[in-house]
């Protein structure tokens, strides 16, 4: 491209999404402009570039926390995890909860030894509005209330719609669905009467794709988006902010040990993603951070979809021709 931004016949353009690529030159042919066909890069093989390789250490400034308290729903491991580190990396003092006690303290114990900043483990499973309010009770004496809530805690698993029960689709949207909402209503009526500003995060970990046998993890995953932003509206003369991250496939062992435990889709994974990787945890930590910090105190009411362009890759009918071009 011209520094203009028109195309000249003849010339070569750089790739977009590549920032550096050669892409075939442009001919003039009447009104139009053709792209002579190159030969075909056979599926399976290894992308021919790589454009985007994860960075992985901390983004934000250090100290960015600093007398902050983090609360991570789901944080003794995966994704919660990798938050929880980033956050205290930066200063904050965090407090990490799920069912799995033992797991939490494990965490807690060694993140705060790596980051010397505070760590504390608290059990709560989500599913019981009376357990959250327990653990906040608890939070609350320990450190106060939260300046920055993450709702990470999740359930999932592949199962035939024809088979699914009615045990099956509570397990899940008990989590994704209710415990959402009980952690927020108890923190949000508990900060409001406060008058305590905070910043809330929602990592929905299915974006908005749809896949067969997960119907009972999409479900609870398309509701909380409305909530959420409505939040966004209604609460924001109280100092709260409400964010939504959508991830596509981030490899962590918890996730992948049951939606792909033989490893035989991720390959084709790799294979629809335009960045031509998974995603690393530490990269959706880094969002979930900005997000949560003074840096970005102007977004409120955001669904973002974190995904490596995989959605948009399966939306076009037409998308497969980059076989064959």
């Amino acid at each position: 491209m011209t520094k203009g931004g028109g195309a000249k016949a003849g010339s070569e353009n750089l790739d977009a999404a590549g920032g550096g690529r050669t892409a075939p030159p442009m001919y003039h042919h009447g009104n139009r402009l053709q792209c002579p066909l190159q030969p075909p890069v056979q599926s399976g093989l290894a992308r021919p570039f790589g454009f985007f390789a994860p960075s992985e250490g901390a983004m934000l400034p250090a100290g960015s926390f600093r007398d902050r308290l983090a609360f991570i729903t789901g944080g003794g491991t995966g994704l919660g995890r990798a938050m929880t580190v980033v956050l205290s990396q930066l200063g904050a003092r965090c407090v990490i909860a799920s069912r799995k006690l033992d797991v939490l303290q494990e965490t807690a114990s060694e993140i705060s030894s790596q980051t010397r900043n505070q760590v504390h483990a608290l059990q709560c499973d989500v599913r019981d509005p009376q357990a959250v309010a327990h653990c906040v009770d608890q939070m609350v004496a320990l450190s106060g209330l939260p300046d920055v809530i993450i709702n990470n805690a999740a359930g999932n698993f592949i199962c035939p719609t024809e088979r699914l029960t009615p045990n099956g689709w509570r397990s899940v949207t008990d989590i994704v669905l209710n415990g959402t909402a009980f952690v927020t209503l108890e923190l949000g009526k508990r900060l409001i009467q406060a008058q305590k500003g905070q910043n809330q995060n929602r990592d929905q970990n299915q974006n908005l794709s749809r896949s067969n046998r997960i119907l009972v993890s999409q479900a609870p995953r398309s509701s909380p988006s409305p909530p959420s932003t409505s939040l966004a509206a209604e609460w924001g003369r109280y100092g709260h902010r409400f964010n939504i991250i959508q991830p596509g496939p981030i490899k962590t062992k918890g996730a992948f040990s049951r939606l792909d435990p033989t490893g035989t889709f991720e390959k084709s994974m790799i294979d629809r993603i335009p960045t031509g990787r998974l995603g690393k945890p530490a990269e959706l930590a880094n969002l979930a951070a900005y997000l949560s910090s003074d840096f970005a105190s102007w977004m409120s009411g955001a669904v973002i979809r974190f995904d490596g362009g995989e959605y948009v890759s399966m939306a076009g009918e037409f998308n497969e021709l980059r076989k064959v071009s």
